[in-house]
C-alpha cells in the first residue's frame, strides 16, 4: 500500500520557496493532509514491517518522526522549517544513533535516503568499536567487501580522527576505517518511488542485506 503521494513532494517544493511562518500557517491544513498524517501512517507501517526482522515492542511513529521545525537558536540560517521529512526507528524504541539495529529515513523533493550504521558514538562506544575491528580485521573487511553491501550501500562512511590511540595504530595501517568517528552507510532511492506500493519493502530488503554488519557492530559495542 502506498501511503505517500506526489503531493507530499509538492508541499516541500512550495515550502522551499516560502519558508516562513505566515506561509506555513496559511498552508497548515495542506501540510497535515498531504505530509504529516501520510508520513505518520507510512512510518507506522515501516515499524510494523521492521518488527518482522528486529524485535521492536513499543516504538510509535510519534517517537520516530522528527519535527518539521528547525532549531535556529545557534544557526545563521533562520528559516524556520526543514525541507525534508525524516524518522528514525530502532530496537531501543527511541532515536538512537549509536544503535546499529535501526533505520533512518529522509525524504526531500530530490531523493529518498535510507541510512544505517553507527553515528552518535560516545568515547567508550567508539573505543569498543575500534577494539572490535582491530581484533577482527579479516572478518570486518569481509563484511564491508560483501557484494550485497557494496551493491546496495557502496561504502562505509564517517568523519575521521586525525589522531588515534597508539594501541590502534598497527591495526589502522591495515584498516584505515579504524580512524573513523562514525561508521554509517546510506542508500539513495529515486524520488519516483514516493508513491510506490513497494517503498517499505525496499527499505526492509535493503536492511536485511546489511544485517551481518549490523550484528557485528552490536557485538563489538558490548565490549
Amino acid at each position: 500500500m502506498a501511503h505517500l503521494s506526489k503531493e507530499f513532494i509538492l508541499f516541500y517544493q512550495d515550502l522551499a520557496a516560502n519558508n516562513n511562518r505566515d506561509w506555513f500557517h496559511g498552508n497548515k491544513k495542506r501540510y497535515e493532509q498531504t505530509v504529516k498524517k501520510p508520513f505518520q501512517n507510512f512510518v507506522t507501517a515501516l515499524i510494523d514491517a521492521f518488527k518482522d526482522v528486529e524485535p521492536i515492542t513499543e516504538m510509535t511513529s510519534k517517537q520516530a518522526i522528527f519535527r518539521i521545525n528547525r532549531d535556529i537558536r545557534f544557526s545563521k540560517d533562520k528559516t524556520p522549517y526543514k525541507l525534508h521529512a525524516s524518522a528514525a526507528i530502532s530496537t531501543t524504541n527511541k532515536k538512537d544513533y549509536a544503535n546499529p539495529k535501526g533505520i533512518y529515513i529522509e525524504i526531500n523533493p530530490d531523493f529518498i535516503r535510507q541510512y544505517g550504521g553507527l553515528y552518535g558514538l560516545n568515547k567508550e562506544q567508539l573505543q569498543n568499536v575500534r577494539q572490535g575491528i582491530s581484533q577482527n580485521l579479516d572478518r570486518f573487511q569481509n563484511l564491508i567487501s560483501d557484494n550485497q553491501f557494496i551493491t546496495t550501500f557502496e561504502v562505509l562512511r564517517g568523519e575521521k580522527n586525525k589522531r588515534i590511540p597508539k594501541e590502534f595504530k598497527p591495526a589502522h595501517a591495515k584498516q584505515p576505517l579504524i580512524a573513523n568517528k562514525q561508521f554509517y552507510y546510506y542508500k539513495e532511492i529515486s524520488i519516483d518511488q514516493i508513491d510506490s506500493d513497494d517503498l517499505i519493502s525496499i527499505f526492509i530488503s535493503n536492511y536485511k542485506k546489511v544485517l551481518p554488519l549490523n550484528n557485528f557492530f552490536e557485538e563489538v559495542l558490548g565490549g
